[in-house]
């Protein structure tokens, strides 16, 4: 045999050698592997789990999620959305007014009597009596006035009559004068009085009605004698003294 023979004979041969390795590396599944990476680096396990993005790093900062700042003020029920109207208040109930209280007949208890003496028209004293009480008041007829321990009421000039019952409103007073004695010293029984009862009348004008009064007299007292006598109640001070 020729050397060129030879030649071609073991080429031939290495070339089925060669074929039969590939064949039998492509069976078992394993394939051709890359000699120069295996020695670098080891092949990574197809059955390791890959690691879960995110797993090992923490969450931005700012990033509050479901329960950050912007969910917990929606939810609180702060804004303007959520706030209730406040109700209107209630309309205040009106009631109707009472009656006015009818007017009672004026007394010592509901009332302040003042005695003052007169300089004109001299030996006169003038009384004035103020309604206290919280009611309208009549003073009805004329004051029935005892001076010291006299017993007989004295009598009323009957010219001073007004024409109607005079009323005193809350705080209002009424007058009447007292003929203390007589000018010209004519009449008898004369005496100084230091102290002074005054009562009132009621509507049927007979006797008197509640409670007298014990206006205070001046120290050294006044002058009576039998000439004395009172007028009417009367609305103003005016026509009190002008009798």
């Amino acid at each position: 045999m020729s050397k060129t023979s030879r030649v071609r004979l073991v080429a031939a041969a290495a070339t089925t050698v060669l074929a039969a390795l590939s064949l039998t590396a492509c069976n078992d599944g394993t394939g051709t592997q890359d000699e120069g990476r295996a020695a670098s680096s080891p092949a990574t396990d197809a059955h390791s789990p890959a690691p879960s993005a995110g797993t090992d790093r923490p969450a931005p900062t700012g990033s509050k999620g479901a329960t950050g700042t912007a969910g917990s003020t929606g939810s609180s029920g702060t804004g303007s959305g959520g706030a209730a109207t406040p109700s209107a208040p209630p309309s205040p109930v009106s009631k109707a007014p009472g009656a006015a209280a009818r007017p009672v007949t004026c007394e010592g208890s509901t009332t302040r009597t003042v005695a003052a003496p007169l300089t004109r028209p001299v030996n006169h004293m003038l009384l004035t009596v103020t309604n206290t009480g919280s009611t309208s008041c009549y003073l009805y007829g004329y004051p029935a006035v005892r001076f010291g321990e006299a017993q007989a009421v004295r009598p009323v000039i009957e010219a001073s009559q007004p024409q109607a019952v005079v009323t005193l409103a809350p705080g209002e007073s009424g007058y009447a004068s007292v003929n203390l004695s007589a000018t010209d010293g004519s009449a008898g029984n004369g005496r100084t009085a230091k102290s002074l009862t005054v009562y009132f009348q009621g509507r049927s004008g007979n006797g008197s009605t509640g409670t007298g009064a014990h206006p205070a007299l001046p120290a050294k007292g006044v002058y009576v004698d039998d000439s004395l006598k009172v007028t009417y109640w009367q609305q103003s001070m005016d026509d009190a003294v002008s009798w």
